[in-house]
């Protein structure tokens, strides 16, 4: 049957579906923040170099590369030897509520975005096709990459990787983000524009400190931090196209040291998320003038300071459509939803974007029995069934992208404009 892989990979998913969950529920119990994924990388590197996998560590020892098979060459014909499939590995801070025997033993530090769950879906894939290629049972030959990735949540770990050459003769990337709006055994898709640009704000506000008790003898840095954000809240939807989509958030507040005592510095951190980059530069042109307004009035000074985060993830068209065809035969074509909308949520998974075609999916993770909250809540859960499925479609979008037969006529397209 020629089409007999596609069972093979369910049938190899199927039986590894069980370390696949074990992996995930060891790495939720024990979470390592962006910039410290020491012990998760050591743990993957030394489980996929055991399995037989080339791997090499990320930068500082965080993150792991993994190649399979590991001699494959460059051919004449057919330059992207590698389709990448893309993990992250870093969890928040967050104090975790639920009460489950895989909870986090780590104060403080909590799996509350999935990516527990993405890294044990990459690596159920990788060990699946690396068993159904050594025994002859692919259709074609496969090379792929594992990208186990820190710091995603703080948008450096992209970067990192891709400066240790993650993406070095690699000609594709795919990678999934588990949706807690969507139930198990629902895939969402959207070509083109999937999220935000997310852009990171520094606000520090200068006062002159003072007793609690004569704040008319204080330039109170509360008080304009107060009115600052109030200002931020209530203007920028007032001067922004009600068509354009922006977010201001100011997700910490830190100040003072004593309940008595005004203090004479504030310091707010927050995020600028947009969808284009006009809307992106006439937004921090507002809140500048809501900055100098509200320092003149609080007599502080108020200084800004953006750093451009990740990029808006752009989905390619062609794999897209490879990851519809895939997600169609695993959970049939009711299964399969287009996003209407991008998501003003931001990934920087954009980064590898900017050097080689990718898509990302979004895996639907909820059930009656658990997955009901929120990313980047106390009780964010997901329903474990959503690795098998994850697994399968990411497995067979792999296949499909090292189609021989699509990468000729790939590469006589080019070479057709070339001419």
């Amino acid at each position: 049957m020629p089409d007999r892989w596609r069972y093979l990979i369910d049938e190899d998913i199927d039986h590894r579906f069980e370390k696949m969950v074990q992996l995930r529920r060891q790495l939720h119990s024990q979470p390592e923040p962006s910039g410290e994924e020491y012990q998760t990388s050591l743990s993957l590197y030394q489980s996929l170099a055991d399995a037989g996998f080339a791997v090499a560590m990320g930068p500082e020892g965080r993150g792991v590369m993994a190649d399979f098979p590991a001699d494959r060459r460059r051919t004449a014909s057919q330059t992207p030897l590698r389709v990448a499939l893309r993990a992250d590995i870093d969890a928040l801070r967050i104090y975790e509520q639920n009460q489950t025997p895989y909870r986090s033993q780590r104060d403080g530090l909590m799996h509350a975005c999935g990516h527990d769950a993405h890294t044990a879906v990459v690596w159920g894939v990788l060990n699946c096709l690396a068993e159904l290629s050594r025994s002859g049972q692919l259709p074609w030959p496969v090379g792929v990459r594992g990208v186990f990735q820190p710091a995603e949540e703080t948008a450096t770990g992209a970067r990192d990787m891709m400066q240790a050459g993650v993406l070095n003769d690699v000609g594709a990337i795919f990678a999934c983000h588990v949706d807690p709006s969507r139930g198990v055994g629902r895939i969402g898709l959207r070509t083109g524009v999937l999220t935000a640009n997310c852009d990171a704000m520094k606000v520090t506000i200068h006062g002159r400190g003072g007793h609690a008790a004569r704040p008319h003898e204080a330039s109170d840095p509360i008080a304009a931090a107060a009115q600052f954000i109030n200002s931020l809240y209530l203007s920028i939807p007032r001067v922004t196209d009600s068509q354009d989509a922006v977010v201001v958030t100011i997700g910490q507040v830190t100040a003072g040291h004593n309940a008595n005592v005004i203090p004479d510095q504030v310091e707010l951190r927050g995020t600028l998320r947009t969808l284009d980059s006009r809307v992106r530069e006439e937004t921090i042109g507002h809140v500048r003038r809501i900055a100098e307004g509200v320092g003149q009035m609080c007599r502080t000074t108020i200084r800004l300071e953006f750093a451009e985060g990740a990029k808006s993830v752009v989905n390619d068209s062609k794999l897209i459509d490879m990851l519809r065809r895939a997600s169609a035969d695993v959970v049939g074509c009711e299964g399969v939803e287009s996003i209407h909308r991008p998501s003003m949520g931001s990934e920087d998974f954009a980064y590898y974007l900017d050097h080689v075609p990718g898509a990302l999916f979004r895996l639907g993770c909820a059930s009656p029995r658990v997955g009901a909250s929120g990313l980047h809540t106390p009780t964010f859960d997901v329903d474990e069934e959503s690795l098998r499925i994850g697994a399968k479609v990411l497995a067979r979008a792999a296949v499909l992208w090292c189609d021989p037969q699509r990468a000729a006529r790939e590469f006589d397209a080019i070479q057709d404009l070339l001419a």
